[in-house]
């Protein structure tokens, strides 16, 4: 019992001091943050600069908040499919079958900022570690307001006018909801939109929507076209 107290210790002691351990930036862009001179993460998206390290995102939006994509699936009792945070592909060697993990996540400060990142890896933690610092170099602003004829409150709870994104077989639009109505949507997306800070929003999907990653990939790339449209809100 000692024993295994002590090698708890141990783990516990090793993850406090990765999550303290420093970060140092490594480019021009990173040592402008840590001296002050970038103090809004939307200065630097607006500006169109390339974000290649995560620390950047993590020192200027503190409130980040992270959610796993459940792409995966594996065959479930009495028929049906339970969904697994990863995906698990094969690929066929001289030395026989080699397995590799797909992990998709999103960040968001449910205030306008989101990003979804996707990675693989051979191990499962990785992979995933992997993917959340993809999403926070691939933040985006999202544009809000609020576009429906039936509320024209002026408020930002949800989008401004209607968007279209594709991918893969999968075609979503998107269209401003009156407040009161809520996420209509399925449950991977509704966690995606309220990372964005959306809170009413119509989301229609078509084709494969089984295939989260496609689904999920179509959502967030309708959310970056609202920025791609010139016109008033």
């Amino acid at each position: 019992m000692a024993f295994r107290g002590r090698g708890r210790g141990r783990r516990e002691g090793r993850r406090e001091f990765e999550e303290k351990k420093e970060w140092i930036p490594k480019t021009k862009l990173g040592q402008q943050v840590v001296k002050g001179e970038i103090k809004d993460i939307k200065e630097i998206l607006e500006k169109g600069e390339v974000i290649l390290e995560p620390g950047i995102v993590d020192a200027l939006v503190p409130n980040l908040r992270s959610e796993m994509v459940y792409i995966g699936g594996s065959p479930g009792k009495g028929g049906g499919t339970r969904r697994t945070a990863t995906k698990r592909t094969a690929r066929m060697h001289k030395s026989g079958r080699r397995f590799k993990l797909s992990a998709m996540v999103a960040v968001g400060n449910e205030d306008g900022i989101l990003g979804l990142g996707v990675a693989k890896s051979k191990e499962n933690r990785t992979a995933i570690e992997k993917a959340e610092n993809q999403a926070r170099m691939n933040v985006i602003i999202v544009r809000l307001g609020c576009g429906s004829w039936e509320c024209g409150c002026g408020g930002t709870h949800s989008i401004p006018f209607k968007s279209h994104a594709k991918e893969g077989s999968v075609r979503v639009t998107l269209i401003p909801a009156p407040k009161g109505v809520g996420i209509v949507g399925c449950d991977a997306v509704k966690k995606i939109a309220k990372l964005a800070g959306i809170r009413d929003i119509w989301i229609n999907a078509e084709g494969n929507t089984g295939a989260r990653s496609n689904l999920v990939a179509a959502f967030f790339e309708a959310l970056r076209n609202l920025n791609r449209t010139k016109g008033g809100l």
